[in-house]
C-alpha cells in the first residue's frame, strides 16, 4: 500500500490531510484526529539498519497505536516492528512493502483512530 493511498483513505473516512511537521524531515507526515491535534498515525521513510532489518536503503512505515497486549505479539509478524520514534507499548510501525496487506493497514489504522478517539472523549 502506497502512502497517497493511505493519505486518501483518511481524508475519505476521518477527513483528516497529512501535515509535515519537520524541515529536516520533508517526508514524514502526521495524521491527526480533528478537534483533538491528537496523532493517529505518522508515515516515514526510515533506513532499514535503524529498524533492525536487512537491506540497503530506506523503507516506508506507517506508525499506528495500537492496543499494548496486541502491540507485544503483532512484533512477531512479518511486517510489524516496535513503534519506531513512539512509545514501543503503545506504538507498532508496520512496512509498507507490500508485506502487509492493505485490508490489514486499513484495520491497524482504524483502530488507531478509535484508541485516540476513545481516549480523546475521557
Amino acid at each position: 500500500m502506497k502512502r497517497q493511498e493511505i493519505f486518501d483513505y483518511a481524508k475519505k473516512v476521518y477527513e483528516t490531510v497529512p501535515e509535515y511537521l519537520w524541515k529536516q524531515h520533508p517526508g514524514y507526515a502526521v495524521l491527526r484526529m480533528k478537534g483533538t491535534d491528537k496523532w493517529y498515525a505518522v508515515i516515514m521513510n526510515v533506513s532499514r539498519d535503524k529498524l533492525g532489518i536487512e537491506g540497503d536503503g530506506e523503507v516506508e512505515i506507517l506508525n499506528v497505536k495500537c492496543d499494548p497486549e496486541m502491540a507485544g505479539s503483532l512484533r512477531q509478524v512479518q511486517g510489524f516492528l516496535p513503534g519506531y520514534h513512539m512509545n514501543k507499548n503503545n506504538w507498532i510501525s508496520i512496512l509498507l512493502d507490500g508485506t502487509v496487506s492493505e485490508i490489514k493497514i486499513l484495520d491497524f489504522l482504524d483502530r488507531s483512530y478509535e484508541l485516540i478517539e476513545s481516549r480523546a472523549g475521557k
